[in-house]
């Protein structure tokens, strides 16, 4: 059975002044996050959300359980991963674009070398499904350090 997840968005005015309101309609954990176009285009992007920070959000936690579950079918499951993902987003010729999302995961795995956590990692990114989706539109990266 498919999982449908539903995000809703309310918009009010033009791109440059206007602003908008993304809710988590499914599960309900977040609603009225705020959402503009300066905040989006600018670096300092205090009290706002955007389209790129939900973006990394799902890509970080979307990679956190492939590589888990890669981990772990490998016979060795980790204690802890901690990851991060950068989104960036910046102009590409008369447009914008989100450019690159770039993983990074610090991870406690007994019975494991760095060597093959790295392998793992890897394979992670490639394997996440979100990661799926943004292959060939977006630059992907993954650094990772098997922490002792």
């Amino acid at each position: 059975m498919a999982a449908v997840r539903r995000a809703d968005v309310t918009w009010s005015g033009s791109l440059a002044s206007g602003k908008g309101k993304v809710s988590a309609s499914t599960s309900g954990v977040f609603k009225d996050l705020e959402v503009s176009w300066p905040r989006r285009s600018e670096p300092d992007a205090n009290g706002v959300t955007s389209p790129e920070e939900l973006l990394a959000a799902s890509h970080a936690s979307c990679y956190a359980m492939a590589l888990s579950a890669g981990l772990g079918g490998a016979g060795t499951p980790p204690d802890t991963l901690t990851v991060s993902a950068t989104v960036t987003f910046d102009k590409v010729g008369d447009g914008f674009k989100v450019v690159s999302s770039a993983l990074e995961v610090h991870g406690r795995v007994p019975k494991i070398d760095a060597a093959a956590f790295a392998k793992a990692a890897e394979a992670a990114k490639d394997g996440c499904p979100i990661s799926q989706a943004l292959k060939g539109n977006v630059e992907l990266s993954v650094k990772a350090t098997l922490d002792s």
